[in-house]
C-alpha cells in the first residue's frame, strides 16, 4: 500500500470511530457502507459483531479498488442478550437502571481488507457497572446524552465515573474502533500508522 491520502477509508460515518482513527494522525475518508445489519437467526454477538464489521469493509472496498477498508462494529451484551442504543432519555434511563451493579460485555470487531486479503478480531471489553442511584442516572444522562450508545454511557466522557472497573487488552476498544488491534492489521497490510503519521 502507498500512503496517498486517499488509500484508507473507514467504512463509518460514526463520529466516533472517526475521533479514534483521526488519533493516528494518518490520513483517511468515510464512507457509509449502507449494509443490512440484522441480526441472523441463532448469530450469537461475537458472530454478529464480526459479520457485519467485515459486511461494511468489503461492501466499500468493492467500490474502490486498491483502497484500503477499515469495518468495524459493536454489540454490547448483558449475559446473553444484546444491549442497544437506547434512542430516548426514557429508554437510556431504564437501561442504567437496569445496568446498575452489572458486567456488561462489548464486542469490539474490527476488519481491514484491501479488497483482496480480509483480516478481522474482536477485541472484548467487561465493563462492570456501579450500584447507581436515579440522582446519578439523572445526571448522568442530561450531562452526556448518550441516546447514539449502545448501553447509554460514553466511556470517553463522564460515562467512565459509572464504571467500577474495566477490562479489556484494548483501552480504545470500548469507544467503538480499537487502535491496538487495527494498529497491527494496518501494518499487515504495509500501512504502518507509526511512520505515517502526520501533523
Amino acid at each position: 500500500m502507498t500512503s496517498a491520502p486517499n488509500c484508507l477509508i473507514l467504512a463509518s460515518t460514526s463520529p466516533y470511530r472517526r475521533m479514534m482513527l483521526e488519533r493516528l494522525g494518518i490520513p483517511f475518508r468515510v464512507e457509509a457502507s449502507h449494509i443490512d445489519e440484522t441480526p441472523r437467526d441463532g448469530e450469537n454477538p461475537a458472530e454478529l459483531s464480526l459479520r457485519l464489521a467485515a459486511a461494511k469493509a468489503k461492501a466499500v472496498a468493492d467500490k474502490h479498488p486498491g483502497s484500503l477498508v477499515i469495518g468495524s462494529d459493536q454489540v454490547a451484551t448483558l449475559g446473553r442478550e444484546p444491549i442497544g442504543k437506547a434512542g430516548s432519555y426514557e429508554a437510556a434511563f431504564a437501561q442504567l437502571q437496569q445496568l446498575s451493579g452489572q458486567v456488561v460485555q462489548f464486542h469490539s470487531a474490527l476488519a481491514v481488507t484491501d479488497g483482496e486479503a480480509l483480516l478481522v478480531e474482536d477485541v472484548l471489553t467487561a465493563c462492570h457497572f456501579r450500584e447507581l442511584s436515579e440522582a446519578e442516572i439523572h445526571h448522568y444522562l442530561c450531562y452526556d446524552e448518550p441516546f447514539d450508545t449502545a448501553g447509554s454511557a460514553k466511556a470517553e466522557s463522564l460515562g467512565i465515573s459509572l464504571m467500577q472497573s474495566m477490562r479489556s487488552d484494548d483501552p480504545t476498544a470500548i469507544i467503538g474502533l480499537p487502535l491496538i488491534a487495527l494498529s497491527r492489521m494496518l501494518r499487515h497490510f504495509g500501512f504502518n500508522p507509526t511512520l505515517l503519521a502526520q501533523r
